[in-house]
């Protein structure tokens, strides 16, 4: 994929240090626009839509914020835990800033967790971006699909 000049400026935003101690590209030493195609690749190949999960997403996430903290079970499917914590983050594309809630969704079927900021379903619904291998906050396409399985 041929990198977008926007992408240069969002890639050194998100080297460790510069928002977050540990960055958003983990270990990965790809260009980010290397890392963002293979995870439209993967969602493709798994069947799914990053407008889809992220709509499902934050879905959960407004079902989760009901509980006010306290795990809420959702369409008896998903348990789901939002923590607000102190703070804000600004997106490395410098296109907004973002509180730090913290959502955590289980699959109740199977076990599978996945936990996301509301900055990683902006990075993931506008940008395609799910964070470098080895990236704490990464979302692994085959991750969500698991925990989305209903």
């Amino acid at each position: 994929m041929k990198t977008d000049p926007r992408y240069a400026r969002a890639y050194e935003n998100m080297k460790p240090g510069v928002i977050t101690a540990e960055g958003f590209l983990g270990d990965d030493p790809r260009p980010l626009a290397d890392i963002i195609e293979a995870d439209e690749e993967e969602f493709a190949r798994l069947g799914l839509s990053f407008e889809e999960v992220a709509a499902k997403l934050k879905a959960l996430r407004d079902e989760g914020k009901k509980g006010l903290g306290e795990p809420v079970t959702v369409e008896g499917k998903w348990l789901v835990r939002v923590d607000d914590a102190r703070g804000h983050l600004p997106s490395p594309f410098e296109d907004g800033i973002f509180r730090k809630v913290n959502t955590e969704v289980t699959n109740l079927a199977n076990g599978e967790k996945l936990v996301f900021t509301d900055l990683n379903l902006h990075l993931l619904e506008r940008y395609h971006f799910l964070e470098g291998r080895g990236s704490p906050f990464r979302l692994e396409p085959e991750r969500i699909k698991r925990v989305l399985e209903g």
